[in-house]
Order: structure tokens, then sequence, then C-alpha cells
């Protein structure tokens, strides 16, 4: 099964141009993803020849300011550095001007309409992208901006990117997406999540479906539970304003892992055109039920109390945290997929900041062996069950747990690993970043890795009854120390749903 055609537009084309335009441009999200992601692009030779970046922000700015900011950020050779830094400019305005006497985006406009001119044209092909590196919240003015003054007309495209999160429920999620497609097109939208960029993330469709001994394994007859996992082993770091809006569930659960999730439990699509792939995810999310309170464990990090943690503050300690918060930190969810695949086969999903280690993995772990020879082993408990296991970070990695005889003269069992090192394997290999993939999908008009709007909906479904219930303060986090591995609460969840832990001899 031979992957669709992708329909490049013709950039060898003189007449053709492209332009994408960085809205946010002074914000973090900016400098640090999106403009080394397009200078790779730019290394690689991945962007149309005679691109421009165009920065846009209420920063009172010019083009070397830009450029300054953007440059430390940047890795590469100097020539090349300066090479791209020569293709970026910026533009100052708002983003919504009541009191405006013309158009908000009018002097935005004019300076696409030269670039344009400048490179192919006054009857050239202009195409446009434009990034919204910038609060939800403001995706509709925004969004309304582009239409009335930047909005191309064919042969020429327009596509705009937005960030997440997209909305804090499913109200308030589908307002946003109403309202914006009143003025765009669902193929001109690509909502981003970053971790569909990923490179082992990419892998699952493959793995999944190209292994044919992986295949008879996958379904409720062979494993047991599935765990995804995000741990990281810092806090909010002086961004507990922005995090305590959203809290945990909503900043990595709902979209990042949830996508995840999807991709490990979906059905083989009819090909691999992008609208087969997602519809397959969306039939996972429609057989979820809400997840309930009884199935999730909560908890928020308070002071290590340890020297050799350095002491590190608790979550409340953060000056940009309000007082007394119950926010979450920290959040486990036992979810259940409701068809012939994946009944009864518990998904663990876990999130959480000021943990022991930095990490993020999908870790399927499968049923004892039937008529186990070695029952007394795995009855004192240190016979470990197989596990299959993709490791997205650090050091992107897929291996297997597997049971094997330790050398000697005796029959004592041990766990190995029977492992792919990505680092090792593709030594020397240049590996894209995942935000590197997702726009030069979006350039050539692939929405395979971006969330759709029904999608979105689905996913909120599942979690809004949660969230509305935690924001009224029926569920309190646990609170746990930095640096350790979790609440109590979670390590009860996760045996209540059935993962088998070994233990160490």
């Amino acid at each position: 099964m031979l992957p669709p055609k992708r329909q490049h537009t013709r950039w060898e084309d003189p007449k053709v141009c492209l332009t994408i335009t960085v809205l946010g441009c002074s914000g973090d999200l900016a400098k640090k993803k999106t403009y080394p992601a397009l200078f790779a692009l730019f290394t690689h030779g991945h962007l149309p020849p005679s691109t421009i970046v165009l920065g846009y922000a209420r920063s009172k700015m010019d083009d070397d300011s830009l450029r300054s900011r953007v440059r430390d950020f940047l890795k590469g050779t100097p020539e090349m550095i300066e090479k791209f830094l020569g293709a970026c400019f910026y533009e100052a305005g708002q983003y919504d001007d009541a009191s405006a006497t013309g158009p908000v985006f009018g002097g935005l406009a004019s300076r696409l309409r030269d670039f344009e001119r400048e490179r192919c044209g006054d009857d050239g092909v202009g195409h446009r992208i434009f990034y919204l590196a910038l609060p939800p919240s403001v995706y509709p003015p925004v969004c309304a901006n582009i239409k009335a003054s930047c909005a191309t007309t064919e042969p020429a495209w327009t596509r705009v990117i937005v960030e997440k999160p997209f909305g804090r429920d499913l109200e308030s999620s589908e307002k946003l997406s109403s309202e914006i497609a009143t003025l765009f097109h669902e193929s001109q939208l690509y909502r981003i999540d970053h971790y569909l960029g990923k490179e082992l993330t990419q892998n699952l469709v493959v793995m999944r479906f190209k292994n044919r001994f992986l295949a008879p394994l996958w379904n409720r007859d062979n494993i047991a539970s599935v765990q995804i996992v995000f741990k990281e082993p810092f806090g909010t770091q002086g961004r507990g304003g922005y995090f305590d809006e959203y809290g945990i569930i909503r900043d990595i659960i709902q979209n990042h892992l949830l996508q995840l999730l999807c991709l490990v439990a979906m059905e083989k699509p009819c090909s691999l055109s992008p609208e087969d792939i997602r519809d397959e995810k969306l039939k996972v999310l429609r057989c979820m039920e809400p997840v309930s309170t009884s199935d999730v464990a909560l908890g928020q990090y308070g002071a290590s109390g340890d020297e050799a943690a350095a002491n590190k503050p608790g979550y409340l300690d953060d000056p940009t945290v309000p007082a007394g918060s119950k926010a979450p930190t920290f959040a486990m969810c036992v979810m259940r997929i409701n068809n012939e695949r994946w009944d009864g086969v518990p998904f663990i999903v876990e999130a959480g900041k000021a943990l022991d280690e930095h990490k993020c993995e999908i870790r399927v772990q499968l049923k004892d062996v039937p008529g186990d020879l070695f029952s007394t082993e795995r009855a004192a408990g240190r016979q470990a069950r197989n596990e299959f296991v993709v490791r997205l970070q650090p050091d992107p990695a897929i291996y297997m747990l597997m049971t094997v005889k330790e050398p000697g003269l005796g029959v004592e069992l041990a766990q190995s690993e029977l492992e792919l090192l990505y680092t090792r394997k593709y030594d020397g290999t240049y590996i894209p970043e995942a935000y590197e993939r997702l726009i030069l999908d979006c350039v050539n008009g692939d929405q395979q890795h971006f969330v759709r709007r029904d999608e979105l909906a689905a996913a909120w479904s599942v979690f809004t009854p949660l969230l509305k219930y935690i924001d009224a303060g029926g569920l309190a986090p646990e609170v746990y120390p930095y640096g350790c591995d979790g609440p109590s609460n979670a390590r009860t969840l996760r045996e209540r749903a059935g993962y088998v832990q070994a233990r160490r001899k």
C-alpha cells in the first residue's frame, strides 16, 4: 500500500513564491521553536527558493532587531544563519484594534504584496502561510483580520497554523472552531500538536501495520495494559500563571498523550491518506466514555525538603501561582476503549511535573504466558511480563522486554532488552525536530499530522466532565515531594488498573 502522492506546488516556477508570516514573533514559542524549525528547513533545502519569513507583533522593533532576537537560537554555520536572517523581516502592528480607521492588518497586507511583487511579479502567484504563535483567545479576531486583508485568491492559497491549547473544554473549543470556520475552510486550518511530528510518533503507523509479528498480538487477547507516560524533572519555572490556568490535563494529556493513544489503538486505515488516518483516530475517541472520577489520581508537587535535591520549591512557592491553588501538576487517568479490539484493556495515561526523571514513553504490557512452566517465579513476583516499549524522549528507542535464562548452571530467570537505540543505529543521520516536519507538511498541504475539528471535539468530550468536576473543587490533588516518582494515589490506581510491576531481586 503506497502513500498517496502529495500535491506539491511547482516551486521551480519563477512566478510562484511563498511567504510565511509568524504572528507573535516576539514571544518565546516563535524564537525557540518556530524560527529554528524554519531555519532547519531552509538549511536543508526544504523551503521553496526565495521564501520570505515575515514576523509580526506589537513590539516596536525593526528587521535588525528581530534578527538579533532570534539569531542565538539558530544552530548552524554563521554563513547559513546570516543567509536565512536575510530572508527574515519584521512588521509591527496590532492584532485587534477597535479604534483603527482602516484595516488592522493593512500594513501587513501591503508588506506581503510588496514582497510578492519583488519575487514573482505583478502577475505572480503568492502562496501564504500564517503561523499563529499567539494565545488562542485572540485567534478569532486575528483570523478575521487575515481573512479581511491578507487572504489570497485562487490559484494562490492561504493556510493558517494554530497552536494549542485550543479552548479549555468542549464548549469553548467548539466556540473557537465555529468562529474560525466562518472564515477559513477546514482544509486551510492546521491545528498543530508537536507530538505528532516526533520521529517515533510518526513511526507508530509503520511499526503497527508493517510488521507481521506485531499484528496478531495487538489486541485484548494478548495485551494486559497500555501505559503512556510523560514525566518532567522540573516545575513550572516561573510560568505558573499560565500553567495554573490550564493544569496538567489540559496542557499535556488531553492533546499530546491522547493523540499517542489514538495511534496505538486505531484500526488499520483504508489507506495512508490523511483523512483515512484521521478517520480511524476519530473512531477510537468515539469509542471512549468520559473519564470517570474514580479512575483519576491527581497530585501537586510540594517542596523537596531534600538537600540532595537542592531544596527545590513547591508549586505554591512560585510567585506567579495564585495562593492556595488546587491546580494539578500531576494526573493519571485510566481510560477504556469500548470496541472489539480493546474491551477490558486499561489505557493508563500519566503526566506530571517535578518528578524523578525526564521521559515520554508508550509501554505495552502483555499478559502472562498461559500454562507457565515457571509459575513459581511469577508467583514470587520476580518474573516480569513481556513489554513492548516506544520511548519518544530522551534518547528515542524501541525495545522489547523479554524473559531469558541467566548464564550459569542453574535456571535463573532475568529480564533482558531487545532494543533499537535511534541515536546509535542512525548515528550521523539527521533526525528532524517535530516542528520542522509539521511546518513542511503545511507547506506541502499534508494534514495527516494535524488535528481535525471533529477529532478535537471528540477529545474534549472525553475530558470535559472530569475537568469541570476538578475546576469545581470536586477532586483535590495529593501533595507529592519535588523529585519523587509521583503521588501515592497514582501507584494505587496503577495497581488497581492491573499493571504488574516486577519486584527486583
